[in-house]
């Protein structure tokens, strides 16, 4: 088997961490079906960054400030 070697920034760690948790939630909620696992992996990536984008709006961390 082919490895594969990743190195992930913060951010990256932090949008995985969360689209996985979305993607575990579709599973659990019997909505993913044999075949279609990219299409829902894509959705919750898609969700985690619409979600990372709204807080970052919404939010000004430590380091923003002036």
């Amino acid at each position: 088997m082919k490895q594969t070697h990743l190195s992930l920034q913060p951010t990256e760690q932090a949008l995985v961490t969360a689209a996985a948790t979305i993607y575990a939630a579709y599973i659990t909620a019997c909505r993913v079906e044999d075949g279609q696992e990219p299409d829902w992996m894509e959705r919750s990536i898609k969700a985690a960054i619409r979600i990372a984008k709204i807080t970052d709006e919404s939010v000004r961390a430590e380091k923003e400030f002036d």
